[in-house]
């Protein structure tokens, strides 16, 4: 079956994760994504390491877990975007290109003549996309910005972590870049719906995605518990701030977690531990009076689940149909027969490694398959046959090669 977007080019000038993480989407969705990279050094995450994928000898390679983890089914070309040849070279690419996607510092890319306003003169139905920590505009536009900081400033670090006043309480980061993954989604489907509409004006767009937008997105409910509640959202821990009771719960022999959406199962909750009477009281009927009444509750559950080991309560909690679980580090995600089932894990032919593994695109489609065929590339695997494409003769190639233009 056809990958979706088989009929688009993506020039993609972008580095380190976001922009990255947006054009992997892409090419997973079948797009030939070009990933312009720096002679000779290439994207910063090749270095970021260890972990570097290994040689078929078992000796590490040159590019990092990083770069293995946001850039697979993509072709790479290495340019110099400071020369004048490389700067003709992305506007030649970009004639017959359906998106180009940059990450660079507000303002750079126009003092190359490669921002949207000097490439949509030459396609104007070229896609444009340009993920920064801040936007374009605003007073602080001009600035760089990394996942960390952005989670600081947009709030998330002031509601992820244990409460103050707990053992080891304070503000904490996520433990994967969130904001970098979550911007690259938001630019994948801003591109898409670009591309969507096209179709029908023949016109191309400008995309601007800011992470600090993202982030502050992506409060979410905690955004309106405090818009509503006129109430500063605190830290909870693992505690939901809305719905209960739902956190961790510790065993006797290690912690699980329990998800309790609605009053339902609050009841069948109460008949598993052998305490009916709790869904009967009315401090605790209605998952509003559970939330203003967590002082009282959890000292009772907390007795309960901690006379037994987790196997005990994982079983009768499943059997029950109450959402529960073991908290599994990343090993034991993926001997997880669900995860194994849907195939989240596969490993992909690569020239140096003879396989690398790969954390697949969760998408699933009934009628179109994602394109899993083409490993994370070496530094410039691509230079030479995306410039044959371009009818570049093999002297030219070699003579920009040897100005290391390429």
């Amino acid at each position: 079956m056809p990958a979706l977007l088989s009929n688009i080019k993506v020039l993609d000038l972008s580095r380190v994760l976001a922009g990255p993480w947006a054009s992997q989407i892409l090419a997973d969705l079948g797009a030939d994504v070009i990933k312009v990279e720096r002679p000779g050094r290439g994207d910063d995450t090749r270095s970021w390491g260890p972990p570097f994928l290994k040689n078929g000898v078992g000796e590490d390679t040159s590019d990092g877990a990083y770069f293995i983890a946001t850039n697979r089914g993509k072709r790479s070309m290495t340019l110099d975007l400071q020369t004048p040849e490389g700067q003709e070279l992305v506007k030649t690419l970009c004639r017959d290109a359906d998106v180009v996607l940059e990450n660079y510092k507000v303002g750079t890319l126009a003092r190359l003549g490669l921002d949207y306003a000097a490439l949509s003169a030459i396609n104007p139905r070229l896609i444009y996309c340009s993920v920064t920590g801040f936007g374009q505009t605003g007073p602080r536009a001009a600035e760089p910005a990394y996942d960390f900081l952005i989670q600081a400033m947009g709030g998330l670090m002031s509601v992820t972590g244990e409460r103050d006043d707990k053992p080891g309480g304070g503000p904490q980061k996520v433990g994967v870049p969130i904001v970098d993954l979550s911007t690259g989604v938001y630019a994948a489907l801003g591109i898409v719906a670009a591309l969507l509409r096209r179709t029908q004006t023949g016109q191309g767009e400008y995309v601007d995605v800011s992470m600090l937008d993202v982030q502050v997105g992506l409060l979410a409910n905690q955004a309106m518990n405090f818009l509503l509640g006129h109430r500063i959202p605190k830290r909870t821990g693992t505690a939901h701030p809305n719905i209960q009771p739902q956190r961790t719960f510790s065993c006797a022999d290690g912690d699980i977690i329990i998800v309790v959406g609605n009053d339902a199962q609050f009841v069948t909750l109460c008949d598993v531990i052998g305490k009916p009477e709790l869904a009967q009281d009315a401090r605790y009927a209605t998952n509003s009076q559970r939330v203003k009444n967590l002082e009282s509750l959890d000292p009772i559950l907390d007795a309960v689940f901690a006379s037994r080991p987790r196997a005990y309560w994982l079983d009768r909690l499943k059997q029950a149909g109450v959402p529960a679980g073991s908290i599994n580090n990343v090993a034991e995600v993926f001997e997880d027969p669900q995860v194994q089932h849907r195939a989240m894990l596969r490993y992909l032919p690569h020239p140096v490694s003879g396989s690398v593994p790969q954390v697949m695109n969760p998408l699933r489609f009934g009628h179109s398959d994602l394109r899993v065929d083409r490993a994370p590339p070496l530094l410039g695997e691509h230079t030479d046959e995306i410039l044959n494409e371009l009818g570049m003769s093999a002297e030219r190639i070699q003579d920009l090669r040897a100005r290391k233009i390429i």
